[in-house]
Parts: C-alpha cells; structure tokens; sequence
C-alpha cells in the first residue's frame, strides 16, 4: 500500500528537496493559470536554498563556478536531480541526432540561442529549486553558452521593454493563456515576499508594430520548447528574465514549466 506523506513520513532534508518534501512542507501557492511572470520559490524554500548556497560558495567560490564545474552537464542528460523527469526525451544525444550533429562535431556556437542550436551548448536540467507551483508541473531550465538576448533580433525601439519585462511564451495550450486580469489572484501567493499591487511594473501594450517586434525576439526559444515538448503531449509556458533579473548573469537561460497533458483531471 502506498505510504501515506506526511511530516511523520517524509522526513525535512537541507539540500535540493525531494517530490516528497516538496509535497509535506512547501505545498504549492500557484497554479497553472497564474502569470507566470508573478512565480516565485516558496519562501521557506528559498531560505533553505539560501542555507544551502553558503556551503555550495565555500566549495566552489561562487554559484557560477558551481554550475560550470558540476552541475551543468553540457549535451548530456541532467542525472543529478533527483527531481525526475517524465520527458522521454531526457538524453539530449537524440535531440542532438535530429539536427544531424554528432557530438563530436566542431560546430561553431551561433550568435545567439536558436531552435537549432547544437546540444553541446545547452544543458537541460530540472530545477533543484522550483518555483512553488504543482508538482505534476516539471520546472525545467535550459541553459545556454550563447545569449538569449542579442542586437540581432531586439530592435532599438523595443530595447528598454524588453529589458524591463523579458520575453515568455506558450506551447501546446488547451485553453487561453493566463492574463493580466489574474493578477489580483495572485497576490495572496505573494503577500510573504512583501508584493503588492502598487508595486508592479507593467509595461503597457505597445503598437502593433511594436508587438510584432517583441514576438520575434522569442521566436527562437518557442520553436526550441515546441520541438522538445511536443505539443500533443505537453503543454508549456516558458520565459526568460530580463538580464536585471537573472539569477546568474554571466549564464543565461529559460524557464519552462511543462505539464503532460494526460496527467491533467
């Protein structure tokens, strides 16, 4: 019979969290409908991250130094999470096997992040920290050597919203993305980080030229998402923060939060 979870069952560790603890302890504060742009780490989660990371700088010197040297498994499989995956596609050879590259292949990086881009500059890992969202949610990040973000495809008109608000998108949805409209429901979920109403930054809708500029800059990262989660499978929402908002500057990456769509209700 399968053991029921509870704080007697599951017991608290102090690094990344199990499925288990992430269950017990830091049950979720949003859904699948939330903005995705409003998601944060729960903020015991966070504090634990936090505990953790002083021991991970002692080691390494600096989070930075801690992903090149151990966790970013470049073109291979993440087999350090114990967050596990129910992508079949987890080894990025076969991705890698599709666009005719083999790994040894002396293919120059491009400019920047495109839906072809050679494996042996990504790493796709799941989150060892995820946002406080469901856990039939796979928080997944991708990152990459090359930039996200580049003059080639941000125009000089849409620079500065782009760097205040980032780009997102979605893949594979049944129903209509979440919408500005959902904010206040929100704000419950981000009462404990001191959030509120009065001081979000919303950067008003541009002109539709203006739009169509911002959709190309995440092009790219959309047709990658749409490759690797297909769509008759997986519905997605990802993003990738403005540079002022990266957690690590120097390694830029994605967010993709997937949900299988034969494990909905």
């Amino acid at each position: 019979m399968p053991i029921d979870l509870t704080s007697e069952s599951v017991s608290l560790g102090t690094g990344p969290p199990t499925r288990e603890e992430l269950l017990v302890y830091y049950p979720p504060k949003f859904t699948w409908d939330h903005d995705l742009g409003l998601l944060k780490r729960d903020r015991a989660l966070q504090q634990r991250y936090n505990e953790w990371s002083v021991g991970i700088k002692q080691e390494y010197g600096t989070m930075v130094s801690y992903l090149l040297k151990h966790r970013l498994q470049w073109g291979k499989p993440d087999t350090i999470s114990v967050l596990l995956s129910a992508h079949r596609e987890a080894d990025l050879r076969a991705y890698s096997e599709r666009q005719g590259v083999s790994e040894d292949s002396e293919v120059p990086a491009p400019q920047y992040f495109t839906r072809d881009i050679p494996s042996k500059y990504i790493s796709i890992i799941q989150n060892d920290w995820p946002y406080s969202v469901p856990v039939d949610i796979e928080h997944t990040l991708i990152w990459t050597k090359v930039p996200i973000y580049h003059p080639g495809i941000v125009d000089p008109s849409i620079a500065a919203r782009i760097a205040q608000d980032g780009i997102w998108g979605f893949t594979g949805l049944t129903s209509p993305p979440p919408s500005p409209s959902t904010l206040s429901s929100c704000l419950p979920a981000l009462s404990e980080w001191g959030v509120t109403e009065d001081k979000m930054i919303v950067s008003p809708k541009g002109t539709p030229e203006e739009e169509v500029l911002v959709e190309k800059v995440g092009v790219e990262v959309n047709e990658f998402v749409k490759r690797r989660w297909n769509e008759d499978e997986w519905e997605t929402a990802w993003f990738v923060n403005p540079p002022r908002l990266q957690s690590i500057p120097d390694l830029a990456h994605i967010h993709v939060f997937a949900r299988q769509k034969t494990t909905r209700a």
